[in-house]
C-alpha cells in the first residue's frame, strides 16, 4: 500500500474532529473503493487515484453543513475544490494527480458522462454505503443498478448485500 493512503486515512479522521459518522462512511467507502478496483483490475495509478478520492470524498461536508444546513451533493461538489487543495498539498502529488483527485471528488454525485473507472467505482462505491445509511428501498437500488452501476463487482456486491431489501 502506498504510505499516502495510511497518511491521508488519519489526516481524514482528525479533519472530522471526532464525527464518527463521516470517519464510518468514508471508511466504507473506501473499503468497497479498494476491492472493486482491484477485482476489476484498476491499474497501480487508477487504484491510487481511486483510493486517495474514497477516503476523501465527502471533505465538503462539514462547509456545507456550517453554510448551508445541508449536506446535499450539488453543494458538496461545489465547496470540495478550495478546501482539497490545501489539504492534498502536504502530499506532494504530481499535479496530474492532485487535478484528478480533486476532480473526481467535486463529482462524486455527478452520473453523467463518467471518463474513468476510478470515477465510476467511486460512484458505485458510495451508493453501496449510502443504500443502507439512508435505508434506500428496492425500486431505488434497481434504478441504481439499471442507470450507474457498470462494474460486474459492483453488480455482484449491490445484488449481494440488498437482496432482501424490500
Amino acid at each position: 500500500m502506498n504510505p499516502a493512503i495510511s497518511h491521508i486515512f488519519v489526516k481524514m479522521t482528525d479533519f472530522y474532529q471526532g464525527n464518527t459518522a463521516l470517519v464510518a462512511h468514508f471508511v466504507k467507502v473506501y473499503g468497497y473503493a479498494h476491492t472493486i478496483g482491484i477485482l476489476e483490475g484498476l491499474d497501480d495509478k487508477t487504484q491510487f487515484l481511486l483510493e486517495m478520492a474514497a477516503i476523501c470524498h465527502d471533505i465538503a461536508i462539514p462547509t456545507c453543513m456550517e453554510k448551508y444546513g445541508t449536506d446535499a451533493g450539488h453543494l458538496q461538489e461545489k465547496e470540495s475544490e478550495a478546501l482539497l487543495r490545501p489539504f492534498l498539498k502536504e502530499f506532494r502529488l504530481p499535479k496530474e494527480t492532485e487535478e484528478r483527485i480533486i476532480f473526481l471528488v467535486s463529482h462524486h454525485h455527478t452520473y453523467a458522462f463518467v471518463d474513468g473507472m476510478d470515477w465510476q467505482i467511486l460512484l458505485e462505491a458510495d451508493f453501496l454505503v449510502n443504500a443502507d445509511e439512508s435505508r434506500h428501498s428496492r425500486p431505488s437500488i434497481n434504478k441504481m443498478t439499471a442507470q450507474v452501476f457498470r462494474t460486474n463487482t459492483g453488480k455482484h456486491l449491490l445484488s449481494s448485500i440488498y437482496q432482501n431489501v424490500k
